[in-house]
């Protein structure tokens, strides 16, 4: 890597690696070596900009956890239909790098303890995105789109879990797998059908 080049832009180019090595190669294989080879630059690069490698595994969480945020806003000012916005926000929340983010998280105890101490959720990204989503119920809860006696706290979580078993059990059909639980799980909590699905 040239010197020179700006600490925010040496993340993001290492970020970005860190993502294309869990998508092609999984979890399992996402080391320094493998992310600072598939950066192009030396291994020291990721040392010299995170204490160690956990500390590249916090901040690419964190920066994964802004991402959400962003989302958020996006699906509060969506028009679709409640099922249509919540599919296309589980499918977007659920997309490959992330449920292997996810499984770095679950599988790293260090890992969690620092996002923990950076003020996330108890469980990192998967927190973060059940409160979106219960968020977001909420809203159309409060607009009369989804009942007024529709258990937010439940629902937002349940949605999560079975979006992301679509995801790691059936990658090749879950946008259409998904949209089916949604559907399913709302039909219980329409406020008259009609705002739900369209």
């Amino acid at each position: 890597m040239p010197t020179g080049v700006a600490l925010h832009d040496a993340r993001r180019q290492l970020f970005d690696a860190a993502a294309r090595v869990l998508l092609r190669d999984g979890p399992s294989e996402l080391t320094s070596r493998s992310v600072t080879t598939e950066a192009g630059v030396a291994k020291g690069v990721l040392h010299r900009h995170f204490t160690d490698f956990d500390g590249f595994l916090t901040e690419l969480v964190l920066d994964r956890i802004a991402q959400i945020e962003v989302q958020a806003a996006e699906l509060r000012d969506a028009t679709g239909s409640v099922a249509d916005n919540l599919t296309n926000a589980l499918v977007r929340g659920f997309e490959p790098v992330m449920v292997s983010i996810i499984v770095l998280v679950v599988a790293r105890d260090g890992l969690r303890r620092r996002l923990r101490a950076a003020g996330t959720a108890h469980l990192p990204l998967v927190g973060e995105y059940t409160a979106m989503i219960a968020d977001y119920l909420r809203a159309e809860r409060a607009a009369g789109r989804i009942a007024p006696d529709a258990d937010v706290e439940t629902l937002a979580p349940t949605l999560i879990g079975a979006a992301h078993l679509k995801f790691t059990e059936h990658s090749d059909t879950a946008p259409e797998a998904v949209r089916k639980v949604v559907t399913s799980l709302l039909a219980g909590n329409a406020a008259g059908s009609r705002d739900v699905d369209h």
